[in-house]
């Protein structure tokens, strides 16, 4: 099993530690893994995503060129990404913050109002975890456990009751496969 991952964002939509995240959890389930952030000029407010690649066999390289799953989290990212994803791939769209519609066909799209999952699960800051709970629940990649495990060691400092909010937003994510 190969899985090439794009997430693609805004700076301070946690694009870059939900990459992070999602190797952490594809190591918590035996994977190889790597993963690649790319930033543009400003840390917050400016462009960032990154590669994550997920296998069972050596990972050949970090770069992820032709992702078989994009999540795309806001309006700009999505004519850079859309292209890129594999025929047959997957697209997850945060509606909160995109309006355009996928013009593919020939790749499954899911969209997904993340920010409004967030802030009904207790924080717009887990928008970019609904996001993963729907790749987990789409694809099988990861588990949402793994995801939930791996959130122990890269927030490290987090407070169980945040742990629990995060699970909560991966949860509802999941159930938008």
């Amino acid at each position: 099993m190969y899985q090439g991952v794009r997430i693609s964002g805004f700076g301070g939509q946690g694009v870059v530690s939900a990459g992070v995240l999602l190797a952490q959890a594809g190591l918590v389930d035996g994977k190889a893994v790597s993963w690649y952030p790319s930033y543009g000029p400003e840390m917050r407010g400016g462009t960032a995503n990154c590669s994550v690649v997920m296998t069972d066999t050596e990972v050949a390289t970090p770069v992820v060129a032709m992702p078989d799953t994009a999540i795309i989290m806001n309006e700009p990212s999505l004519p850079k990404f859309e292209p890129l994803v594999k025929k047959g791939g997957l697209l997850i769209i945060n509606t909160s913050l995109v309006k355009t519609k996928a013009t593919r066909t020939d790749i499954k799209v899911i969209y997904v109002p993340c920010n409004e999952i967030a802030e009904k699960v207790g924080s717009l800051k887990a928008a970019n975890l609904v996001a993963l709970g729907t790749f987990a629940g789409a694809t099988g990649a990861v588990s949402i456990d793994a995801i939930a495990n791996a959130m122990k060691k890269v927030f490290k400092r987090a407070k169980p009751e945040i742990l629990e909010l995060n699970r909560k937003a991966l949860e509802e994510g999941a159930k938008l496969k």
